[in-house]
């Protein structure tokens, strides 16, 4: 057996991105999966899942809506808008359109975080691509046992096209559905935003810098079953168009930073909307 120094080149890094089968990309600090990227056709739009408790080890999100049945494009964390250009609505299942993942440009592991760079493109019904997103994702380990996936995505017109328009809604791009027992409605859970503000009613279409939602998390089965408290802090970037940003949030377990909830815009190629976001797994408060 080998056993690496500290000086040596092929150490493994703290922070690893893990290329899997069946177009999946394990996200892992000290060996340990935090999330993982799905990117197969299969699905409508990407999405990460799980995106697992610092130290439960069980996902703080869920795949669907615990109470609507109508509700399964809630892919745990995933990116989405409702409406492009006149009518293209890419937040719905069965509408005809697609995000998909056309390439990757980078995965690089590194001590501090790791990082994947991507591109994804908007699909209208007949396959025409409307609109490009670029999204660099990257795990990093943080205080109190921690980790946040910092995302940064660069929206702009395909390039074939000058613009591409983004109507008023409330839903998009980044999306949170968090596990049932964290949620206020089905679990013992509480939504907080920056401001020491609680619940859905005092919280929903109010401007702050972050959101959070923790609750409960159960762990192990029988005599060796615990619960624990963790939770998942949403942060809005101070570069971000209307910082801060205004939060459609609900007590069933959802929560997303509404970027065109007052207004749409038009994006170019010369001016394209880059956006910022940090999700923090915690335990305990954040």
């Amino acid at each position: 057996m080998v056993v690496a120094q500290d000086n040596d080149p092929f150490q493994s890094n703290r922070c690893q991105l893990v290329p899997l089968p069946e177009h999946q990309i394990s996200f892992r600090i000290d060996g340990v999966e935090m999330t993982r990227w799905h990117y197969g056709t299969q699905y409508p739009r990407p999405f990460f899942y799980p995106f697992n408790g610092p130290s439960s080890g069980v996902s703080l999100t869920r795949m669907g809506h615990p109470g609507a049945s109508d509700h399964d494009h809630h892919r745990s964390v995933w990116f989405a808008f409702h409406k492009v250009n006149e009518d293209l609505n890419f937040w719905a299942d069965g509408t005809g359109t697609q995000i998909r993942q056309k390439r990757w440009f980078a995965y690089q592991d590194g001590d501090d975080e790791a990082i994947m760079a991507c591109g994804l493109g908007y699909f209208d019904g007949e396959g025409v691509e409307v609109m490009a997103q670029e999204t660099v994702a990257a795990i990093l380990p943080m205080g109190n046992d921690g980790y946040g996936l910092e995302l940064q995505i660069t929206l702009q017109p395909p390039a074939d096209r000058d613009t591409t328009e983004l109507q008023r809604t409330n839903f998009g791009f980044l999306a949170v559905r968090v596990a049932t027992t964290i949620s206020e409605h089905f679990g013992g859970g509480r939504l907080t935003n920056s401001e020491g503000v609680i619940s859905e009613t005092n919280v929903f279409g109010k401007t702050a810098e972050w959101m959070d939602y923790s609750g409960p998390v159960v762990v192990g089965t029988g005599r060796s079953r615990e619960i624990v408290t963790e939770g998942i802090t949403y942060m809005d970037h101070p570069s971000n168009p209307h910082h801060p940003a205004k939060w459609h949030v609900r007590s069933d377990g959802w929560m997303g930073a509404s970027v065109c909830m007052d207004a749409g815009m038009t994006i170019t190629k010369a001016k394209p909307l880059i956006l910022r976001y940090l999700l923090v797994a915690h335990r305990d408060g954040y």
